[in-house]
């Protein structure tokens, strides 16, 4: 059984789960724009990656005997300067994720919600790891300062990435 605080942050961050895909859609639409299909589909796969995310919060919240709340959100950034300047808005946006996890962290162990804190504690983990995968991106935009044959190199790699679903649980 939930709270009604800890359902309400729950429906928060699934709200936040589903914006991100939204906002990395549009990002992955800046990329088509400037020719960088590899960075494109770096970002499609991070929107899928954030919409079994914003499930993972629906199927909790209904197998905890709460009641989901779908909430709007503002239309998400569309244009950038450049790659870098896509990056680093999406790490400051996992920043902000990452802390909102640690919020929802909290209220659960403050209502000693153990159910609650083993699932998330899949999403603190989870943060790391985007984190990461922003950083190491933007310090390999930095490296190639501009050079166009570093930035199509780096556009190849991207374009590896493959949708793995997270395991269920």
């Amino acid at each position: 059984m939930l709270s009604p605080t800890l359902q309400d942050a729950l429906n928060e961050q699934m709200k936040n789960e589903f914006f991100s895909a939204y906002l990395y859609m549009a990002m992955s639409g800046y990329f088509e724009s400037e020719d960088l299909p590899g960075f494109a589909s770096w970002m499609r796969i991070q929107a899928l990656e954030e919409m079994t995310h914003g499930e993972k919060f629906f199927h909790f919240i209904s197998d905890a005997a709460g009641r989901t709340d779908f909430r709007g959100f503002d239309a998400p950034r569309n244009d950038y300067s450049s790659p870098l300047e896509v990056l680093e808005y999406g790490l400051n946006h996992e920043k902000f994720v990452t802390e909102r996890i640690g919020n929802l962290m909290d209220i659960a162990k403050e209502e000693n919600n153990h159910a609650a804190q083993i699932m998330l504690q899949w999403f603190v983990t989870e943060q790391v790891e985007e984190e990461a995968s922003f950083s190491l991106i933007i310090r390999q935009l930095q490296r190639v300062e501009g050079d166009g044959r570093g930035l199509l190199m780096l556009d190849q790699e991207l374009g590896q990435r493959t949708f793995v679903p997270p395991a269920a649980g």
